[in-house]
């Protein structure tokens, strides 16, 4: 199969049933484009602005979401002072999954399924269920 090359062009390319697996995009903006339908098992992202990403009706089983937020300081877009927006997680099943090294910092978890989570080692419910009778 050969490659198809597009550079320096801002134009509307509509792809239907189309195959383009192992490709490779560098330094392309995608900004507003819509994927409906699609399969992007075992895709990469890097060194990538997400913001305002809408992502629906998906499956992650086995993702690894990692290094998410402000660009690090030695990053040509670090801005002194910036601050995350926040993210928010709607209707999502996190059963089984791992938090490592995140910061959390006045994150609100509200009306969620607490069986089994653990911080630290801890069992939350065991935390709320004494909280409730200290009070």
């Amino acid at each position: 199969m050969n490659p198809i090359e597009v550079s320096n062009t801002k134009s509307l390319i509509k792809v239907k049933d189309a195959c383009i697996d192992d490709s490779t995009f560098e330094c392309v903006s995608l900004a507003n484009v819509t994927f409906i339908d699609v399969n992007l098992t075992g895709i990469k992202i890097a060194n990538a602005n997400m913001s305002d990403i809408e992502i629906k009706d998906a499956q992650l089983g086995g993702a690894y979401i990692h290094g998410i937020g402000l660009p690090p300081e030695d990053h040509p877009d670090f801005t002194q002072g910036a601050t995350q927006r926040p993210i928010t997680f709607e209707d999502c099943y996190l059963g089984g999954s791992t938090l490592t090294n995140c910061n959390l910092t006045n994150v609100v978890i509200k009306d969620c399924d607490l069986k089994g989570m653990t911080i630290n080692g801890i069992a939350v419910e065991s935390l709320l269920n004494s909280s409730k009778k200290d009070h």
